[in-house]
């Protein structure tokens, strides 16, 4: 009798949820994207994916293709485990450095040398960490990674020594360097490496329990592999060079996740701090770092980390409005959130397995499209007069 009342209720849950999904989701749009994705993977652009939409609590989520094709053919899983890239940029760095400036310990318009006192010399002393978490500090993109250099204390060193390549404030330039030191200045002001940081203080409140740096050696089968190296792939060794050679914490890069678990992540943003009765920032700080924080006039449009309107919004598509706001990685990975639609678009790949030949920029913008599309009961046209009545800044 207990047998039936659960398969019964597992029944009505299923049509419940069913019902649920099947008034926010446009089901043609949903088959679309699963087109597109597979349509990718028979033209090699990544060997598979995992996607994940979601929309007011209504989710639709789906693995494809393959985790891994060297030296054996893996299928792909909704929990496999992705080289994040430069979404660790605003999944990690960011929030870390946002939970610092809630808690006084770090001032947005202070100098970077306040944090970080031997970054001097060619006016990097009026580099403020705004213009680190917009990129618009003049830095460069990157360091060299050809010599043998090894160590986060390396890498700050040679951060600390290139010339800026603009005056600070005037020009958007995306860089490594930008995140790297403001990885830095997080484990230097919190008195602990960057990893435990933002371990204790982000991802377990949230419970994102598969997202980390340096993954444990029983979690590697199911981590997405990348470029295969001297007849070996990658697996759980972060693909970025510079972040290889900082021992694989870094303020860029290194980071691995799932897509459940950013999907976490992202419904504490949409939900302005707090998620499932935890709260990790203040409203006001949510909307602050994800809203426009470029300077007046500058074309690029970027909040404290987060991508707004630039030539990187690719994922927002064609029909998120002005006030969403995302990331990319370079693996393959990416993320853009809607607070216009409630809407979360996340999709994960392992595009340069088993070579760096791969990619998923079109397919990254078509789903984003395709995502919108698929809203039963959003009009997209009251976005703009909703964004503008906020204001450009979100306040």
């Amino acid at each position: 009798m207990r047998a039936k009342c659960l398969i019964a209720f597992g029944v009505i849950w299923f049509c419940a949820v069913a019902a649920g999904f099947t008034q926010e989701f446009r089901a043609d749009k949903l088959a679309a994207m699963d087109a597109a994705i597979r349509e990718a993977i028979t033209n090699h652009q990544c060997p598979g994916g995992v996607l994940w939409l979601e929309h007011r609590g209504a989710a639709y989520h789906k693995a494809f293709g393959d985790r891994a094709l060297v030296p054996v053919r893996e299928p792909m899983t909704e929990d496999t485990i992705f080289d994040a890239a430069s979404l660790t940029k605003v999944v990690a760095t960011t929030p870390a450095v946002m939970l610092l400036v809630e808690r006084g310990q770090v001032k947005l318009d202070a100098p970077v040398q306040a944090y970080l006192p031997e970054f001097t010399g060619e006016g990097k002393e009026a580099v403020t960490v705004r213009e680190l978490l917009t990129h618009t500090s003049g830095l460069p993109p990157d360091i060299e990674t050809k010599t043998d250099w090894h160590g986060q204390a390396e890498a700050i060193k040679k951060a600390c020594a290139v010339k800026l390549q603009s005056p600070p404030g005037t020009k958007f330039k995306y860089s490594d360097i930008n995140f790297f030191l403001l990885g830095e200045i997080v484990q230097r002001m919190s008195r602990e490496p960057l990893e435990i940081f933002v371990q204790r203080e982000i991802f377990e409140p949230l419970k994102m329990t598969d997202t980390g740096f340096l993954p444990p050696t029983n979690k590697l089968g199911r981590i997405a592999p990348t470029e295969v190296v001297d007849g070996q792939p990658w697996r759980g060794v972060v693909h970025d060079p510079t972040a290889r050679k900082m021992g694989g914490v870094a303020g860029h890069a290194g980071l691995f996740t799932t897509a459940a678990d950013l999907a976490r992540y992202a419904r504490m943003l949409l939900n302005l701090g707090e998620l499932d009765g935890v709260r990790l920032f203040q409203p006001a700080t949510v909307r602050m770092m994800t809203s426009v924080q470029t300077p007046p006039g500058m074309a690029a449009r970027r909040g404290f980390g987060w991508d707004i309107d630039t030539a990187f919004s690719g994922p927002r598509g064609d029909i998120f409005p002005e006030g969403s706001y995302g990331h990319t990685g370079w693996t393959g990975g990416s993320l853009w959130i809607d607070p216009f639609s409630q809407t979360l678009v996340i999709f994960l790949s392992n595009r340069n397995h088993p070579t760096e030949a791969g990619s998923v920029t079109a397919l990254r913008h078509e789903l984003g499209t395709l995502a919108a599309e698929a809203l039963k009961k959003i009009d997209f046209t009251r976005a703009a007069s909703t964004f503008m009545s906020t204001g450009s800044d979100g306040k």
